[in-house]
């Protein structure tokens, strides 16, 4: 398959660590951040921390857009599945995603019509099919996926489709990163930015990080040799005294972003005041709602939500994760209490989650930081 084989060559990825390790200098450790959890899948599924150098360490950060969502956010969809008359469709990683009172499994097992889709078109066929119900899809996801919903809405008001609307909690990238550059917390040296949102945004919207922070940022794909690249054009950077973005990803990232998808974005939606995120608390202009111009889909104006915050289970540590301050093992029931049969926090749940990632491919890793720790 093209653009799969060539970037898993292995000869290759250990030239390119040969290469990692001659420009690391001597006594200086390196702390980059992954900010889209794509990269952290592929890091421990294909062991990639094998091929760099030991003075550089991957940090995770909060680009799942699943984990991020606060647990009052799950309550108000909970509260709307649970209105008369109503059918609440979501993603299949949402499912289990716990809230304050359960998870839409338990919504669903409490008599609620939830019910999985792929996309939001799924949701729309079962309101073309159904009218008699009104069908809520709960969005989520960075600007990736935020065309795809405002695409729908879209095709609901030509069809003339009433009953359809859109719980929104689309979220945008450039805001976290800034809250993670500002925290008192911060200590990375560079950032291995997302691929799948760059693909729709583009690369300019990272360029404040270099002007204004002194970070280089290089955007990537989810290929083996692609982090790895990534990782070496960072240490280039700094080796060189540079700092700027850089695009490895140009087969599919156009400098400029995606025109017709910002195009519907822009028209469809437009950025809240405040959102919260989990971890990160409430960051001003962070999310996306529905534009005044099609609130009829606008299921927050619809249904009266409670919109109460809910704090996150004092043993879970998905808020330190998603800030990179904490690795996954580290938190206190990684592993125990917290699996991906019984999760406690989001990370665990959701495809993209550092934790789930840790737990299902990183443990060999983790032995081997004991390991040294001990030494």
């Amino acid at each position: 398959m093209r653009f799969v084989d060539e970037y898993r060559d292995a000869d290759q990825a250990h030239a390119l660590a040969d290469r990692m390790a001659a420009l690391c200098r001597p006594g200086r450790r390196y702390q980059f951040m992954e900010v889209c959890g794509g990269h952290t899948h592929a890091i421990y599924k294909h062991g990639l921390e094998d091929y760099l150098p030991d003075a550089v360490e991957m940090i995770h950060g909060p680009g799942c857009p699943v984990c991020v969502i606060p647990m009052g956010r799950l309550d108000d969809a909970f509260h709307i599945a649970e209105q008369p008359g109503v059918v609440m469709t979501t993603f299949g990683d949402m499912m289990r995603v716990p809230g304050g009172h359960g998870t839409f499994l338990d919504a669903k097992a409490r008599g609620a019509d939830i019910r999985m889709v792929y996309s939001p078109l799924d949701a729309l066929k079962i309101a073309r099919a159904e009218p008699g119900r009104h069908v809520v899809f709960m969005a989520v996801g960075f600007e990736t996926t935020a065309p795809s919903t405002a695409m729908t809405i879209l095709r609901a008001e030509a069809e003339g489709i009433g009953n359809f609307s859109v719980f929104c909690n689309h979220v945008t990238i450039i805001p976290s990163i800034k809250a993670i550059l500002d925290s008192p917390d911060q200590r990375v040296d560079g950032f291995v930015g997302p691929g799948h949102v760059s693909a729709v945004i583009g690369c300019r919207p990272y360029e404040f990080v270099p002007r204004v922070y002194g970070k280089p940022l290089v955007v990537t794909g989810f290929e083996p040799l692609d982090v790895l690249r990534a990782v070496h054009q960072l240490l280039t950077q700094l080796a060189e005294g540079r700092c700027e973005v850089e695009n490895q990803y140009a087969r599919v990232v156009p400098r400029d972003g995606n025109a017709r998808a910002l195009s519907v974005i822009g028209r469809v939606m437009e950025l809240r005041g405040y959102f919260e995120w989990r971890g990160l608390g409430w960051i001003p202009h962070s999310a996306l709602k529905i534009s005044d111009r099609y609130a009829a889909y606008d299921a927050e104006r619809i249904f009266q939500i409670p919109g109460v915050r809910v704090a996150d289970p004092k043993a879970c540590q998905c808020g330190e994760v998603l800030k990179g301050v904490l690795k996954p093992w580290e938190c206190k029931v990684f592993g125990t209490a917290c699996t991906p049969e019984t999760p406690i926090g989001t990370c665990m749940v959701s495809s993209e989650g550092a934790c789930a990632a840790y737990y299902n491919f990183g443990r060999f890793s983790r032995e081997r930081v004991r390991e040294a720790t001990r030494r």
